[in-house]
């Protein structure tokens, strides 16, 4: 699951495909309505590949994480971002267990799971090849022990 080139950029709502860049701004276009527009350099900018999450242990990769929403909704949408927070925690808990409630906060929960489904939507949540062979390849090692 590739999330480079897919930005969010403070402010504005949705996320953005990074088309061209400069030295004082990006031209990016929406995931949400495929509208272009620039993203100036005073602007928060935050690459997706670069967000991971809080867990008691390490911080796992936002691409980790929506792997683990794509597996169990089958590459379908998955929870609605405005839905209860106690049935998103439980949600987020049944794909990451180990998260950490503390340091992972009610608005990341929800941005984590709106942002899934804008890159579901718009097919940017495709698994490749090289993903589905170590998947393959972890699967063996696993029935062999």
């Amino acid at each position: 699951m590739d999330l480079s080139g897919i930005i969010s950029i403070s402010g504005k709502p949705g996320l953005f495909k990074v088309l061209a860049n400069n030295k004082s701004s990006l031209v990016v276009e929406s995931l949400v309505d495929g509208k272009k527009t620039t993203a100036l350099a005073t602007h928060k900018v935050s690459a997706l590949e670069d967000i991971s999450i809080y867990t008691e242990e390490d911080d796992v990769p936002l691409r980790e994480v929506y792997k683990s929403i794509y597996d169990k909704e089958n590459g379908g949408v998955g929870p609605n971002h405005k839905g209860e927070m106690a049935e998103l925690k439980n949600y987020l808990s049944s794909v990451l267990p180990d998260y950490d409630e503390e340091r992972v906060y009610n608005s990341d929960i929800k941005k984590l799971f709106q942002w899934y489904n804008i890159l579901q939507a718009a097919g940017a949540l495709k698994i490749s090849s090289e993903e589905v062979e170590v998947d393959h390849n972890e699967a063996e090692q696993k029935e062999a022990e």
